[in-house]
């Protein structure tokens, strides 16, 4: 059976925290084809590189700021403190280039790639840019940032987000899928990497930071086998090839971040989903509701 879920420390590559998915990866996903996250934690002065090859890319600082040199050309780009920071600055480098990635002080990036037929401009996207979405309302409101989203960047294959879920709300939900081609729907493939925090005000030991904890449900929509219920803490990812996923909760105590990455085989760029009939009513109820108060985070 193949394996969803990747806990810190099972997909390391090398100097990667995590490498799945891509084209250098040596872990090997049985099925996977369209998708691809790297994740480095580098020291002050350190750096990684990523050969040319026919994946299309965008890295997205976690924390610390980083210098991204596309083909010999350099990218500051200006990062933040953590995911809970509010946007950063990242960079789609487009197929066919070489990319360097370091930082002069340190800190956690991450990378996400598609194969891709076609090539782009590089593009410095900065978090001034960043489209911040508050979606939701109520104990299901949480804060998007869009920054590789078919509005907001021009790409080849993948939709790439940001999600972050303060203490105790569902995000992801109702629970989706887009795992068809049909009216209304596309067939991606998505990567969920989290990070997770004890959320501020909380009168939390001085290492529970190290425990934080959030939840993550993926289960069958039709005869093809999943059935995922996933504890998640920083530095996990959990792998969504098809089938109804949501809701992604931010346990009480603890605020939720995850970084998506969408691609699939469809001749559209686009994230069109279905809803789970027994669920998907629950939007309704957002109507007149506000949005949580604690968003939007960074502000």
């Amino acid at each position: 059976m193949t394996n969803w879920v990747y806990p810190l420390g099972t997909a390391t590559d090398g100097k990667w925290d995590v490498s799945i998915g891509t084209s250098d990866s040596s872990l090997i996903v049985e099925g996977w084809a369209h998708t691809g996250l790297k994740v480095a934690t580098l020291a002050a002065g350190a750096d990684v590189v990523l050969p040319a090859s026919d994946e299309e890319r965008i890295v997205v600082p976690l924390n610390g700021s980083f210098t991204v040199t596309v083909d010999g050309d350099p990218y500051e780009l200006h990062g933040r403190a953590t995911v809970f920071s509010g946007p950063s600055d990242v960079l789609y480098s487009g197929t066919g280039r070489t990319v360097t990635i370091s930082s002069s002080d340190g800190g956690r990036v991450a990378v996400a790639t598609a194969p891709a037929n076609a090539s782009y401009p590089t593009r410095l996207i900065t978090a001034a840019e960043t489209p911040v979405e508050l979606r939701g309302a109520g104990n299901c409101s949480r804060q998007v940032h869009n920054f590789g989203t078919p509005a907001a960047l021009e790409a080849d294959r993948f939709i790439v987000c940001e999600v972050l879920t303060p203490a105790g709300n569902w995000s992801s939900y109702p629970p989706h899928k887009h795992d068809e081609e049909k009216d209304g729907e596309t067939h991606l493939e998505e990567i969920y990497y989290f990070e997770t925090q004890v959320a501020a005000g909380s009168a939390a030991p001085a290492d529970a930071d190290a425990d934080a904890i959030g939840y993550q449900r993926v289960y069958a929509s039709d005869e093809r086998p999943i059935d995922v219920s996933a504890e998640v803490r920083t530095g996990d990812v959990v792998l969504v090839p098809y089938g109804w996923h949501g809701p992604a909760m931010a346990a009480p105590g603890y605020d939720l971040y995850y970084l998506n990455v969408m691609a699939g085989p469809g001749p559209v760029r686009e994230w069109l989903i279905s809803d789970d009939p027994h669920h998907g009513w629950v939007r309704q109820g957002w109507d007149g509701q506000d949005i949580d108060p604690r968003l939007p985070f960074g502000a």
